[in-house]
């Protein structure tokens, strides 16, 4: 069973910026496709951004142009710079790979408040 551990969250006002990172039990080398996922509280879990062989991103219209994925393959891991947030970003973020494996991590809060 991969295990996922995602860190990097806290509390920042808007217009703030955050950097997510992620780093999975096994090789992300071996994963076609990573994600970040966000849940907002009362809402679904959805894919915000994708990273498709360490290549090429791509977003959610919601986070489109703030958002940036990449992955540092000498630390295993998967990353989401995050900028200009907005409190509708207010959040817990997930990684997983695409589709998702069955587990999932604890997650990283981010709130972005002022």
């Amino acid at each position: 069973q991969v295990q996922l551990v995602e860190s990097g969250g806290g509390l920042v006002q808007p217009g703030g910026s955050l950097r997510l990172s992620c780093t999975p039990s096994t090789s992300i080398n071996s994963i076609s496709i990573m994600g970040w996922y966000r849940q907002a509280p009362g809402k679904q879990r959805e894919l915000v951004a994708r990273l498709l062989n360490g290549l090429y991103g791509m977003y959610s219209d919601s986070v489109k142009g703030r958002f940036t994925i990449s992955r540092d393959l000498a630390k295993n891991s998967v990353n989401l710079q995050m900028n200009s947030l907005k409190p509708d970003d207010t959040a817990v973020y997930y990684c997983n790979k695409v589709p998702a494996f069955e587990s999932w991590g604890q997650g990283t809060q981010v709130t972005v408040s002022s």
